[in-house]
């Protein structure tokens, strides 16, 4: 018996995802999490195939039946509706560029600004040229691989691994919402060659800390940018968060820059104590930058904070290489010396925002040993001003 109108909207999700068979081969495929989808089965040169075709509401089962019977024309006719029509790639709502921004879009608001930004640019910049129009569910492994293939000869052997994992969110995200059947990752695992072990160099040495920190007083380049490399080692947060830094966020009268779980890698509120010597850089840069967004802007009138390789271009300036110090390095630096000298680790590790093993305690944390690491951050100011003071 053919779907009513009534009986799609009354469909209600189960524990399993299930159909309500229409006519000549569509259905309405319902999941667990309440999304409702148009799908079409049919065979082509022998294969069994399904088309999809739209969700609902979006989709009428009006709408849906019009695309139905246009699908089936061209069956008739020899054209594969999943494939390529006339030469041109048809972008339906199982292609891999529909697919891959309904994802992004869908989880977009967990993750950073600096995370959806970069993981949108990858996909635009690596995937979308080459698969954006294909079909999802007609991708195959050697197909992606080429595309992997384009990044790893460039030498960007880290970020083919990166793209390689975003890609297989998307296709388990495919497979959830009934667009794919399975995930070709898991077809290529060994295909690119290892990442290299992930480290942050850092400097640990007092005397070198005191070299670079003169260094860094002496920077000549953009004044933001110096200000922020004065600022780096005070807060030690992590360079995405310090490049994000809002005046909103900012309260000088209280010594604190509050930072919203939004912008955190792991999604908690975070309490940055600041120093007086924070105070000050803060106080020195809000006359430029205050009546902003950011802390630090972009040099170009983007609307956006700095660029996130403005840190490190500017240690590689000042004669440090990336094998030396890098701006996440900062957080190792900060982390070894207080631990050498005896400060309370669970203050360390909770100013470093290093996230409990324990969700419950993990949901309230951020304000733990906060007196504590307000003595701390102030404590360790004073220490780095020391060590700039002595000279050989």
């Amino acid at each position: 018996m053919p779907l009513t109108n009534l009986k799609v909207q009354k469909a209600k999700p189960q524990a399993k995802q299930y159909k309500l068979a229409d006519e000549r081969g569509m259905y309405l495929l319902i999941h667990p999490k309440g999304g409702k989808y148009w799908r079409l089965d049919y065979r082509f040169e022998g294969r069994r195939k399904t088309l999809a075709i739209g969700t609902h509401p979006e989709t009428s089962l009006k709408e849906a039946r019009k695309k139905r019977d246009r699908a089936r024309s061209d069956i008739e006719g020899g054209i594969d509706p999943s494939g390529h029509q006339n030469g041109n790639p048809a972008l339906g709502d199982d292609s891999f560029e529909t697919v891959a921004r309904e994802w992004h879009e869908k989880y977009r608001s967990q993750w950073t600004e600096g995370h959806a930004s970069t993981t949108l640019r990858r996909l635009e910049a690596n995937l979308l040229p080459w698969l954006g129009k294909r079909p999802l569910g007609a991708i195959e492994p050697p197909e992606l691989l080429r595309s992997l293939r384009r990044v790893e000869n460039r030498g960007a052997v880290e970020t083919a691994h990166r793209i390689q994992q975003i890609a297989s969110r998307i296709f388990r995200y495919g497979v959830a919402t009934g667009r794919c059947s399975r995930d070709p990752t898991f077809d290529l695992k060994g295909a690119l060659p290892p990442k290299r072990s992930e480290h942050f160099p850092t400097i640990t040495d007092p005397k070198k800390i005191g070299a670079l920190l003169r260094a860094v007083d002496d920077y000549q380049g953009s004044f933001i940018t110096r200000i922020a490399l004065q600022l780096a080692p005070l807060v030690f947060v992590r360079p995405g968060e310090l490049r994000h830094a809002e005046w909103a966020e900012i309260q000088l009268d209280s010594a604190e820059w509050r930072i919203p779980a939004t912008k955190m890698k792991m999604k908690r509120d975070h309490i940055v104590p600041l120093s007086t010597q924070a105070v000050t850089i803060f106080e020195e840069i809000q006359p430029l930058t205050g009546d902003g967004r950011y802390v630090f802007p972009s040099s170009l009138p983007t609307g956006r904070p700095m660029s996130e390789n403005t840190v490190n271009a500017s240690l590689r300036r000042l004669g440090y290489t990336k094998e030396e110090m890098t701006g996440h390095g900062f957080r190792s630096m900060a982390s070894t010396l207080l631990n050498e000298n005896g400060w309370n680790r669970d203050a360390i590790e909770r100013q470093l925002a290093h996230v409990e093993g324990n969700s419950v305690r993990a949901a309230y944390n951020y304000a733990e040993h906060l007196e504590e690491r307000r003595r701390m951050m102030q404590w360790w100011a004073d220490y780095l001003d020391t060590l700039r003071s002595e000279r050989d």
